[in-house]
């Protein structure tokens, strides 16, 4: 009984392996095409990020996205991204199917072009790396899957290759074992920052991100304050008595944004203040650049002004001791109030260091570096445990690890549940393989019984 726990983590680290290594491949490679996003971006796209439109006339900011909505047919500006020199400022656009744009103005607040959001690098990188850019709830869960399953990998790993003595010295070794021991080597070496990795970026899952969204809201103290989940209002009062009873006209509320800031079509109300009196108000209280300006979404909302450490807007991120997020009166453009990081709970707290971390622009390029070089150690771990499989491998046999004899160990069973608990669709994946492997158990015995009937 002694090496069955042994042997139950062999097994399942290679089937778990053999089903996921394509996965691992694109969620890796992805990630490091996004911890890249903004060099990439910024060569891509210099004409819309530093260029000129050629014209010497200046108009407000607000007749910039006026002129932007009449050449965008259909799109409502939604949110204002000021920039710091020499980036240019950008629109969000979005319209009734929830489809969104990017338009960008030099410093005389005219048009220099337009993109469709969905297209660029960076959301391209995002979209491939949280969805496979298929997108849907299966496709989610499968990625989130895959990484809850490379924890598995991890500790399973690092659990065997203490147990086997495989960073031990030895005299003579065969090819297999030489890639063996590499393949164990590097796992271990990487095994704490992958880890980390891995655990910064599973809030913005699809299974687990929604119960540690939801602990994050029910829980102000611990997670996200409760002014940032409930902002305050503007005063109505002062939309003038005539109409002030007329119904605002909606529209869609599209997806929230980082920290559950709405991220909507903004309401069109004609006694709104202008966005560049919002800026006098902005200017006059010294809120340095860069940061984002949130359109209202009723006729009692407010103007949303947010500095995030974590945007995914090449030029937008600041540090997490600087997010903030202010709420100005939408009719008067009174300073109402903010959160900053200073009031959030422990858990929102991590998670505006965890989520920089893992984007790789927590601490400049030191970040990108490290998380560049545990990427590929990562891809050298599963192509060095592809190529220790084919070594033991015999022509047209999977050569998988023997089938335990015995019953699987009491230790093992109690690993796997405390895992399944920690990430609960890991969990119900375990439940199906269990199953799967009853039902292969059952045929394998009913053929058996046929033969021997025969």
């Amino acid at each position: 009984m002694k090496n069955t726990f042994y042997q139950s983590f062999w097994r399942t680290h290679f089937y778990a392996a053999l089903f996921i290594t394509p996965l691992l491949i694109s969620l890796t490679l992805s990630g490091i095409g996004f911890l890249f996003y903004t060099n990439v971006e910024n060569q891509l796209y210099d004409k819309y990020f530093f260029g000129e439109s050629g014209k010497t006339e200046v108009q407000s900011i607000d007749e910039a996205v006026k002129l932007a909505e009449e050449s965008y047919a259909g799109y409502k500006t939604n949110k204002i991204i000021e920039l710091e020199e020499p980036y240019n400022t950008r629109l969000t656009m979005k319209n009734a199917d929830g489809k969104e744009k990017y338009v960008f103005l030099d410093d005389h607040n005219q048009i220099i072009g337009g993109q469709d959001a969905g297209y660029t690098f960076a959301n391209i990188m995002r979209n491939v790396h949280s969805s496979l850019f298929i997108g849907g709830t299966v496709v989610n869960y499968l990625v989130e899957l895959a990484a809850c399953w490379a924890i598995f990998l991890m500790f399973s790993g690092i659990y065997m290759t203490f147990k086997a003595k495989l960073l031990k010295k030895t005299k003579q070794t065969n090819k297999r074992q030489k890639s063996r021991k590499f393949h164990a080597l590097i796992g271990t070496i990487i095994t704490i920052p992958m880890l980390v990795i891995i655990f910064t970026g599973l809030p913005w899952s699809a299974f687990m991100g929604k119960y540690i969204y939801q602990a994050s809201q029910d829980h102000p103290s611990f997670g996200t304050p409760l002014l940032q989940q409930q902002p305050p209002t503007s005063d109505v009062s002062e939309i003038p008595w005539a109409t002030r009873q007329e119904t605002p006209p909606t529209s869609d509320s599209g997806h929230a944004a980082h920290h559950g800031m709405a991220n909507m079509g903004f309401v069109a109300n004609p006694n709104q203040l202008s966005v560049e009196k919002l800026q006098h108000e902005i200017d006059a209280m010294n809120i340095s650049k860069p940061y984002a300006i949130i359109y209202p979404t009723s006729e009692d909302g407010v103007y949303t002004v947010a500095k995030s450490s974590n945007t995914g807007v090449t030029g937008l991120d600041v540090s997490p001791y600087d997010e903030t997020t202010m709420y100005f009166d939408q009719y008067s453009g009174k300073y109402i109030d903010k959160v900053g990081y200073e009031d959030y709970g422990i858990l929102a707290k991590w998670f505006t260091w965890g989520i920089p971390l893992h984007e790789g622009h927590l601490f400049g390029w030191p970040n990108k570096l490290i998380n560049l070089l545990v990427c590929l150690a990562f891809l050298v771990v599963i192509v060095w445990g592809f190529r220790t499989w084919l070594l033991r491998k015999k022509q047209g046999m999977l050569s998988a690890p023997p089938k335990i004899s015995q019953k699987v160990s009491i230790p093992f069973i109690i690993f796997m549940i405390i895992l399944g608990i920690l990430m609960p669709l890991f969990g119900l994946s375990l439940i199906a393989v269990v199953l799967v492997e009853i039902i292969i158990n059952l045929v394998s015995k009913n053929k058996l019984a046929k033969k021997e009937v025969n």
